[in-house]
């Protein structure tokens, strides 16, 4: 089955649902300007919540050398999820100062936004594919899609995850056409941004099985 990650988690109930419908990955979201904002006490105790198997990721928007050592060296994560403008050369140092896998997110609205993935393929550990909509205030968590027909029938050489957009009623439409090693889902099983749901986070992994 293609695993799911569940991003902007910030309860212990939403997060117990998350770890017992079957998420592979729980990420927190570590950007101010989102709703899905977790203060570094919350991530504290959720991170300790996660059971060995399941893999915890820190989410960051062009994130400074100091932000990422009191979040890193405070907080029980296994991954980093970079959903700037990070260069390559960026995730690198990343990857050395800290010892630590990266997700590098990539938007995506047409062919051309994908000129860059080679570069991104040399430096991350993953890549994530997430939708680029007009005129969007936040890097992600925008509940818009793209046309996944771009990604039709592409190799790439890092494993990967598909975001933007997914929800229970359309991920099989998704997996019909894409086979990503993962799906990311953050404002799909939500009832308010960043107010998630533990219905929908239940019935959305229950889709992807089924799919």
């Amino acid at each position: 089955m293609t695993s799911v990650k569940i991003c902007g988690l910030s309860t212990p109930e939403t997060l117990a649902c998350a770890v017992s419908s079957g998420a592979r990955y729980v990420g927190f979201v570590f950007y101010p300007p989102s709703p899905r904002n977790v203060s570094f006490d919350i991530a504290w105790n959720l991170a300790r919540a996660v059971p060995t198997g399941v893999r915890s990721v820190g989410l960051f928007v062009n994130p400074s050398d100091e932000e990422l050592e009191r979040i890193l060296t405070g907080i029980q994560l296994d991954m980093v999820q970079l959903h700037g403008d990070e260069s390559p050369g960026r995730i690198n140092e990343i990857k050395e100062r800290f010892s630590m896998p990266v997700i590098k997110a990539i938007r995506v609205a047409s062919e051309d936004d994908l000129s860059d993935v080679e570069g991104y393929e040399s430096a991350a550990d993953w890549l994530l594919f997430d939708a680029k909509p007009a005129g969007a205030k936040l890097p992600g968590g925008t509940g818009e899609s793209f046309d996944w027909n771009i990604l039709k029938d592409r190799d790439f050489k890092k494993p990967w995850m598909l975001s933007g957009g997914l929800d229970a009623s359309n991920v099989k439409d998704a997996l019909n056409i894409l086979k990503p090693n993962s799906l990311d889902i953050s404002s799909g099983v939500e009832s308010a941004p960043g107010i998630k749901d533990t219905a929908k986070i239940k019935s959305f992994i229950d889709a992807v099985k089924a799919a």
